[in-house]
């Protein structure tokens, strides 16, 4: 039998549920659906906490709302926590986000060859007493890339939906001359900030897997 979820993941990515997984943290996914624009006068690092913040609220009042018609699966309480990220890479002061096509793409892998750019990542976590938010900054340095390579990169479908056209734990991974910071967090949701936000909501991360071994000893 499965573990019951402990917390609301407000977000389709693959990568997140992965590394909460990794944390051994059950959880249902509800994707948010917001407007990700950012807001005139809004700097990036406020657009990416404010993003985190609205998908983690916004799917905590859709699931409170629609507890009564299928927000949740019977038996779990409506307030389960709701845990939301947002992750940009930024380089020469621009928010490179996901690529409208392939030569967005092209022109993004082209703006990181050779140099360094930032990673911003904000996760967010709501519970019944509030949200509560953390944010973690790492620095990636390129190699220098040919066209030609970017091109068969695009090709492999990878770089579609990922913040500046490449992902760290998969083929992407081979442009990486170096990281400061947190893999993780350049994955989509730095593990250290959102254990620290579990714990703070009671949701140790080391006590849930005391929990599962000793749920699974019994009987």
């Amino acid at each position: 039998m499965n573990p019951a979820p402990r917390i609301v993941l407000a977000s389709a990515s693959p990568r997140r549920s992965a590394l909460l997984a990794q944390l051994g943290v059950p959880h249902l996914v509800r994707p948010a659906g917001i407007d990700e624009t950012t807001l005139a006068g809004e700097s990036i690092e406020q657009c990416v906490r404010r993003l985190a913040r609205d998908k983690a609220q916004g799917v905590w009042d859709a699931l409170n709302r629609d507890a009564g018609a299928g927000g949740l699966p019977a038996g779990l309480p409506a307030a389960l926590p709701v845990l939301g990220a947002d992750t940009v890479v930024v380089a020469d002061g621009q928010l490179l986000g996901k690529p409208r096509d392939r030569a967005d793409a092209l022109r993004m892998l082209g703006l990181l060859s050779g140099r360094e750019h930032e990673v911003l990542t904000a996760v967010a976590l709501r519970t019944a007493s509030g949200l509560q938010a953390r944010w973690c900054s790492s620095t990636v340095r390129f190699r220098t890339l040919e066209r030609a390579e970017c091109e068969l990169y695009w090709a492999t479908g990878e770089p579609v939906d990922k913040a500046g056209a490449y992902a760290i734990q998969g083929l992407g991974a081979i442009f990486i001359e170096s990281l400061r910071g947190s893999y993780s967090g350049v994955m989509g949701l730095p593990l250290f900030e959102t254990s620290a936000l579990l714990a703070g909501a009671g949701l140790a991360v080391l006590a849930g897997f005391r929990q599962s071994e000793q749920g699974e000893g019994e009987g």
